[in-house]
């Protein structure tokens, strides 16, 4: 029998250890919800130790974000609005939802998540979680905007997405982004500043 103590990390034999977390990960936010899961448990059900985890991912929010293959994180989304002047989040939020929506590789994530959350209970709650305490109420809470407004904010570019991407309704789905910041950015922006 051998004393040789095993380092805490990485698994022998296995070569996709971040892969392997992230399939831990959508087990256990799936399980628990993104508010119950934890990154230990999370490093306990792929069996690694809990430093490794966040040696992959920073945040359980940027776990969350990567388990769910979503194009964006709170950490990038928070600062690209709050940084700027607080009468333009309303365009800054806009065109940073029809950025990320143009293409294939970064829209198609999320609506299957979008998707998901409408015909599963339990795929809404981790969605419903992950949305509300991740990012709108620290946005809200930062601005000092009440959870209502940007949850209404929320809803209509939710919308917005599933009108253009999920019905494609026309002349909405096909509608120059520009034509869309100029049409739908001065509504959401109200939410912020009314």
């Amino acid at each position: 029998m051998s004393n040789v103590r095993r380092r805490p990390g990485r698994r022998p034999g296995s070569a996709d250890t971040r892969g392997e977390i992230l399939t831990a990960a959508r087990r256990v936010f799936a399980e628990k919800g993104f508010d119950k899961a934890t990154v230990r448990g999370i490093a306990r059900e792929a069996k690694v130790d809990p430093a490794l985890v966040h040696h992959y991912f920073e945040t359980k929010e940027g776990m969350f974000a990567a388990a769910m293959q979503l194009p964006i994180t709170p950490d990038e989304v928070i600062p690209l609005l709050l940084d700027g002047p607080r009468e333009e989040i309303g365009e800054r939020l806009v065109r940073m939802i029809l950025r990320v929506t143009a293409e294939p590789e970064t829209r198609e994530p999320m609506i299957a998540l979008m998707r998901s959350a409408l015909t599963n209970e339990q795929a809404a709650a981790m969605f419903r979680e992950f949305i509300t305490n991740a990012l709108l109420f620290q946005v809200a809470d930062r601005l000092g905007v009440p959870h209502l407004r940007i949850e209404a904010a929320f809803g209509q570019m939710y919308g917005v997405i599933m009108g253009r991407h999920v019905i494609k309704l026309e002349p909405l789905a096909s509608a120059d982004p520009e034509e869309l910041v100029e049409l739908v950015a001065p509504t959401i922006q109200r939410y912020f500043t009314a």
